[in-house]
């Protein structure tokens, strides 16, 4: 079966390292990823997002609702992560699985590319791609407004 990701990106008037830092501290995620309904609201993402350390989505409580690591990088360029549900089976993965950030900057603006895979080992995996596509579109207008200055300071 061939790979199943969804992809998205938006571009972000705001630096390189802005959106990383809106991508990767707890107090932006905590607004941006209340779009994964998996936490409901209150849901934050807590690593250091060194190579090799834990990725934890947690709820409210502090209770693991997602789980994952860290597999690629290079800030504020690159970042990659897995990400399974801390109650289910965690399927094969390869490399490019996960979540993947992409941050280019041109003249005091960012494109951010998303990518979110392989859904392909999952049954219904396109149904769980076009989900992610559309919770990636909801997000990301959260991560430009918070990128720009409204709402996120650091």
């Amino acid at each position: 079966m061939p790979k199943l990701f969804a992809e998205k990106s938006i571009e972000i008037q705001a630096s390189a390292q802005r959106v990383w830092d809106v991508l990767t501290s707890r107090d932006a995620t905590a607004d941006w990823a209340s779009e994964f309904t998996a936490g409901g609201p209150g849901l934050h993402i807590d690593s250091d997002w060194s190579v090799g350390s834990p990725v934890h989505w947690k709820d409210r409580k502090e209770h693991v609702v997602v789980e994952g690591v860290v597999t690629a990088a290079q800030p504020p360029a690159l970042l990659r992560f897995t990400v399974f549900d801390a109650r289910g089976e965690r399927p094969p993965v390869s490399p490019e699985d996960g979540i993947t950030y992409k941050l280019t900057e041109r003249e005091g603006k960012t494109v951010l590319w998303v990518s979110q895979g392989d859904f392909s080992h999952m049954v219904d995996g396109a149904n769980y791609r076009d989900l992610s596509e559309d919770i990636w579109d909801r997000a990301l207008v959260r991560i430009k407004r918070l990128s720009e200055g409204r709402g996120f300071n650091k």
